[in-house]
């Protein structure tokens, strides 16, 4: 009796233990950041390609914000579910470009969470102004629910 008792706990604990796995990170779906930009990802595909739309909620320029086309990558190779990423924004309303790189998490109360670094590329009139054509900055993206 004690020994059925032993492995019925035993098989209790390794099927519990498998539920709380990690949650697995996906990149498609809509994105807010911490600024209130918004972003599509669509599907990725076998090769680890992406696209998608941009629409930022800030920018240096007195034109009017479009949406903007993005193309990425992301590493598939990452087999604890909380894959790096990399992709281009081409501005649509701008002479300028961005490039993201981040990691896709899953946080401790089970929200996915993109944490990106940008770079942004403006273009210049001369070469002696290239010192101010590049900007660095950080964007926290969260999940956003499915919007039409």
């Amino acid at each position: 009796m004690m020994q059925a008792t032993l492995f019925l706990l035993l098989l209790s604990l390794a099927v519990g233990a498998h539920s709380l796995s990690p949650r697995r990170c996906k990149l498609t779906g809509h994105w807010v950041n911490d600024l209130g930009s918004k972003m599509k990802i669509s599907t990725v595909n076998q090769d680890g390609g992406f696209s998608g739309s941009y629409l930022t909620a800030v920018t240096a320029t007195n034109n009017e914000i479009k949406e903007s086309p993005l193309q990425g990558s992301l590493q598939r190779s990452n087999a604890k579910g909380q894959p790096t990423f990399g992709f281009t924004v081409n501005w649509s309303f701008s002479d300028s470009i961005t490039v993201f790189t981040g990691q896709c998490f899953v946080d401790k109360d089970g929200k996915e969470v993109l944490k990106t670094m940008w770079l942004l590329r403006s273009r210049v009139d001369d070469i002696e102004d290239d010192w101010k054509a590049t900007r660095v900055g950080i964007n926290i993206f969260t999940r956003v629910q499915s919007q039409k």
